[in-house]
This record gives C-alpha cells, sequence and structure tokens, in this order.
C-alpha cells in the first residue's frame, strides 16, 4: 500500500455531503494560493523573515475546521498559515504580519510562525518557537476552562519530553483535547527512522486515549473527527502522516516529499463531475488574492 493511502477509510468520500466536499477543497485551494502569494512577495524581498509554509499539508487543517467549526480553543505549531485562514482568520492580518507591519495579527512582531487571532468567535494562540510548548499550554488552557480544545503538532515536537506528562495530565482530568501531529516525518531535515523506533499511536494508547495513525486524506479524517469520535469522552489523537512540499523554513522546494494531497483531491472532485464547481471557487478565491498580493498596494504599505 502506498503510503499516501496509509489508514485511509475507502467510503469516506461517498459518505460526505458534496457541499463539505467543496468547502474543504475551498479552504485548502485558498490556503495554497495565499501560500504562492507569500513565495512571490519573499521573492520580491517584500516578505523578510523566516517562513514556514503549509504547502502540501493544507488538507488536514481544512477538514477538522470543517468538520467542527471554530468554537474551539486552537494551539498552532509554527507551520500555521493553513489553520489561520481555515478557521476563517482575516486574511489582511496574516498577510500584515509577514510583511513585519503593525496591521498584523501580532502588530507585525511575531511573524510566521506565531500567527493568532482572537476575534469573530476565533481563538486561535501563536506559536512561541520553544518546540511543542503548545500542547502544556493548550492542556493548560483547557483544563482551567473545560474548553474544547484543539492541539497541533510536528513529528519532531511530539517528541519533547514535556509532552508526556501534559498527555498524562489531560488523561487523568478526561480533558476535552483533540491533539493532532501533522506528520511529515521531518525534524528539519532527519527523517523519523533516524530519530526514534517507537510510533507515537501507539504510545498514545498505552495512556488509554482513543488514537489513530493514518495518511492526510480529507474525507478520511472529516468523518474520523465528525463520526468515529464525535462522541468520546477526553482526550484524542490523531497521527496524521503528510507531507512538507517546501522547506522547514523558507520557499525552497523539498525533494523528498511523497505526494501532494492537494492534487489528489482535485482529481478526486473532478472525477465525481464537480469540475464547474471547482472553477466557480478558483475563480472567487484567485480574484481575492489578486487583491490581497496586488503588488502596488503592497508598495504602498510598505512605505508608510
Amino acid at each position: 500500500m502506498r503510503l499516501s493511502n496509509f489508514g485511509v477509510l475507502e467510503e469516506a468520500i461517498n459518505n460526505i455531503d458534496n457541499t463539505i466536499k467543496l468547502n474543504i477543497y475551498k479552504k485548502m485551494y485558498r490556503s495554497r494560493k495565499f501560500e504562492e502569494g507569500v513565495i512571490e512577495s519573499v521573492e520580491c524581498k517584500q516578505i523578510k523573515s523566516a517562513v514556514y509554509l503549509s504547502i502540501g499539508q493544507e488538507s488536514i487543517a481544512a477538514a477538522i475546521i470543517e468538520a467542527l467549526g471554530n468554537k474551539h480553543y486552537v494551539f498552532t505549531q509554527h507551520r500555521c498559515h493553513s489553520t489561520f485562514l481555515s478557521l476563517g482568520g482575516n486574511i489582511l492580518k496574516i498577510r500584515d504580519e509577514l510583511l513585519g507591519l503593525p496591521t498584523g495579527s501580532s502588530n507585525g512582531k511575531g511573524g510566521s510562525n506565531c500567527l493568532q487571532i482572537h476575534e469573530n468567535g476565533i481563538n486561535m494562540f501563536g506559536h512561541h518557537g520553544f518546540i511543542g510548548e503548545n500542547l502544556p499550554q493548550a492542556v493548560g488552557a483547557c483544563f482551567g476552562s473545560n474548553k474544547p480544545t484543539l492541539c497541533f503538532l510536528g513529528d519532531g515536537a511530539i517528541e519533547e519530553d514535556y509532552i508526556y506528562p501534559s498527555i498524562g495530565f489531560a488523561v487523568t482530568h478526561k480533558l476535552p483535547i483533540i491533539i493532532i501531529c501533522e506528520d511529515n516525518d521531518l525534524s528539519i531535515l532527519t527523517k523519523t527512522e533516524d530519530r526514534r523506533s517507537w510510533d507515537v499511536s501507539e504510545v498514545m494508547k498505552s495512556f488509554g486515549i482513543p488514537s489513530v495513525n493514518m495518511a492526510d486524506d480529507p474525507w478520511s479524517i472529516y468523518e474520523k473527527i465528525s463520526g468515529l469520535f464525535a462522541n468520546t469522552d477526553g482526550p484524542i489523537f490523531l497521527n496524521i502522516k503528510t507531507c512538507r512540499i517546501k522547506w522547514h523554513a523558507g520557499i525552497g522546494a523539498d525533494k523528498m516529499h511523497e505526494w501532494d494531497r492537494f492534487s489528489i483531491v482535485k482529481e478526486e472532485l473532478l472525477s465525481l463531475g464537480l469540475g464547474s464547481q471547482l472553477t466557480v471557487i478558483e475563480e472567487e478565491v484567485n480574484k481575492e488574492m489578486d487583491i490581497v498580493w496586488d503588488k502596488k498596494t503592497l508598495q504602498q504599505l510598505l512605505k508608510k
């Protein structure tokens, strides 16, 4: 079996309403086009700080947020552009944050990996640069508020030693937290097999946490979140295998990614006869991005 098909629920795509499929696609496409604008702005030296791109991993946040909405506290890892956009965060605030402008989501001082948004019912807390620190914070926030919480981690972060006391605390107190490991098999450039010999989903099961190991197929993720896990009390863990198409930091292309889930999803939707709907979505998003990344507008903003 190809890794891109690992843990995929074959019937999931047929169990999901077309409107939901198209909503997920729109989130993915919008994230992809935004990132293409970021790349161009880095090349033009308008964005001068490090960027951590979501290209290749868009399906995870798109499917989870489509299933759950924005009612949760959300704690993100450093690769969080797609999470911000899938939640409905203000796209001009993320753009301005990357440009280093005071109108950005953290007044232009946090940058790509520290995005946050606290408006219109959204509560997304930014990463702080200390790898994996967002899980202890998410557990504490969940405990203090008893508010459903999402925490996104990378497969490198899940190896940090302070992760597992936090997991134990969450289990002991049966906290309503969903932990998502966006597993691109790389800690900067080191593959998982060179870092550890244990499977994180098996470790989670030893804590008594419902846990799955699966690829980044959005239909399977949606079904897992909205169906199989819908009535589970306490923590839930998803290890979602995905591919980072761009470098750990920056706009260079990785040579080792095995698949591009966005391309797979588009092919699947076209095969279902949804091509005209995809065209409408793409035209709408393209118009939005033409405004967001208009070169004259950016030049004026950067002169202020």
